[in-house]
Parts: structure tokens; sequence; C-alpha cells
């Protein structure tokens, strides 16, 4: 009886161990820049920090300064090839790199899509040269990473698409409109355009009567020109050469309006870009996956509208 206890558990052992090794998604965390950041300043004042990550709170980074790329790799069985790289929302003042970042990246790993959460610099004059342009920096680098490191990851480079929420989905269509701005420097002639991209309650226009304030003063201070209002309203910048996008927003969203991703589906279709849009009645602001109400099914619409991307 003994023996056999013994060797129920060493089985029960053995197989949690296969299963560990086997369904685990892989994850490490890369530096993103490996020699110097660009625009950037050095301050003894400015430090990364993080609070929440509790069942009351969530997590958020602040003030980070050495932006990071997190690797979620789904296991073999399942990797189709697609990768998706995450920008987590924040205003532009902190990173809800939990909730908008590593629960999204493991979502997607249960897809077969390899994820890449970007912990982005926030715009702080304190230790950028120009803060406008510092997450959009990191945001192109970081497409050319995984496109560079295809092979490496299990990755289509012709299937690499961005990710974005609030004012990570600003981030997100930014990178979509501005993806061959000349932002810094760089050797490579790797493009960052992404194939796709999925805007989830994003703040998309700068402009007065729809913006989220805190998001477009953080980025680009509260005397901002006409001019860069423009720049950074994607709305404004779309061509035929935008990704397609999928569009997620609640009507009751009081934090940044819906019309955000009306005036931005209206610009793709004059474009004649590939987009859709789910609109729901209710859900509010930041709800990341969402399991209550009816927006909590958006996912399993981004899931039927990846499918019909990347299968085409």
């Amino acid at each position: 009886m003994k023996i056999t206890q013994q060797m129920n558990l060493k089985s029960y052992f053995i197989l949690a161990v296969f299963f560990t090794l086997y369904f685990t998604n892989a994850q490490e965390e890369y530096p993103l820049w490996e020699n110097s950041i660009p625009g950037q300043i050095k301050s003894d004042e400015v430090k990364e920090y993080a609070t929440g990550g509790t069942a009351e709170e969530i997590l958020r980074f602040h003030q980070i300064t050495e932006p990071t790329l997190k690797a979620y790799l789904p296991s073999k069985k399942l990797a189709n090839g697609a990768a998706v790289l995450i920008c987590p929302g924040g205003g532009y003042k902190i990173l809800a790199i939990d909730h908008e970042g590593y629960q999204i990246a493991e979502w997607l790993n249960g897809l077969g899509i390899s994820a890449f959460v970007l912990k982005y610099r926030l715009p702080d004059d304190r230790i950028m040269i120009d803060k406008s342009v510092g997450p959009l920096q990191d945001a192109q680098k970081a497409l050319r990473t995984i496109r560079k490191n295809a092979k490496k990851w299990g990755v289509n480079p012709n299937q690499i698409g961005v990710m974005g929420f609030s004012a990570g989905g600003h981030l997100a269509a930014t990178l979509s409109t501005h993806y061959d701005a000349m932002v810094y420097e760089h050797m490579d002639e790797v493009s960052a355009r992404p194939d796709f991209s999925i805007l989830v309650y994003p703040v998309i226009s700068f402009q007065e009567n729809i913006t989220h304030g805190g998001s477009r003063n953080n980025l680009l201070g509260k005397s901002a020109s006409q001019k860069d209002v423009d720049y950074f309203s994607n709305e404004l910048q779309v061509d035929k050469n935008t990704p397609p996008a999928l569009l997620i927003h609640s009507i009751d969203d009081l934090a940044v309006p819906v019309e955000n991703s009306f005036e931005y589906l209206k610009q793709l279709k004059a474009f004649s870009v590939p987009a859709e849009i789910h609109a729901f009645a209710d859900g509010g602001h930041g709800y990341g996956l969402g399991r209550t109400g009816t927006y909590s099914i958006w996912s399993k619409n981004a899931e039927n509208w990846l499918n019909s991307i990347l299968n085409k």
C-alpha cells in the first residue's frame, strides 16, 4: 500500500513536470535599447517604481526610464506564427501593465499568438529631449525588434500586429500611422509597420472636442501647437498604407469618447483600409478583458477578427 502511494505520488510529480514544461508559456524580459536610449536625459530625480498589484488595486508602473520588451511565447503545440506588440494604457502618466498587458499576453498565447508587452517610457521633460516622440521611439524599436528576431521567436515577419488600450491605443494608432517617421537614427532597414492593429477604448484624436485631455497634455504639454495636435491626431494621419484595424469601445465611456474610434473608422473607410468596430452599450473605460456585461465578449470578437485577418 505504501509502495503504491509512493509510485502514485512519483507519477503525479512526473506528469506535473511534463505539463509544466510542455504547456507553460515561455516568458523573458529584454532591455529595449541595446546601447544608448535616443533623446535620453540622465536624471537622478526620476526613478521607476510600481504601485498596486493587489486584488483591490491594479498594478501601475511610474516614471519608466529604461523601456523593456517582455516576450510571451505560446506552446509549440499552439503556436501559429502570428505576433502582437501590446501597449498598455495609463494616460501617458502610468502603465496599467497587468490587466492591459500581461493578462492580454496570456490570452493571446491561448490563441497560439506570440505576445510582446512593451513597457514604454512615459513622456517627461526631465528625462527626454523631446517627450512627444519618446513613446513612439520605443514602439518603433519594439516592432522592429520583433520583426528582426522573427526566426528566433518563431514568428512570421508578415503577421506582426500591434494592440493598445486607452493611451496605449493612441500609441498603437500612432505607430500605425507614423511607422516610417524618423524619430530616431537606425541602421537597419527593418520596417516598423504593423500588419494589423487592435485598438481597445483608444485615444485616437487630440482634437479638443473628443480627446482625453490628460493623455494629450502629458504627451504634448498644455500649450501644444495646433500643428503638433494635428500630427498626433491619428484620424488625420490615415492613408492607404495604414494597417487594418479592429476597434473596441463602449458608448458609455466617459473618459475617452467613443467618437475617437468612430473618427478613425471613418478615415480608414475613406482610404479603403479594412476595418471593423464593436461599440458596446456598456463597459465604461479601462476594463481590460472584462468578465461581466456586454463588453465582456470583445475578446471573442477579437479572436474571430484575428482568424479572418491571419488566414487570408
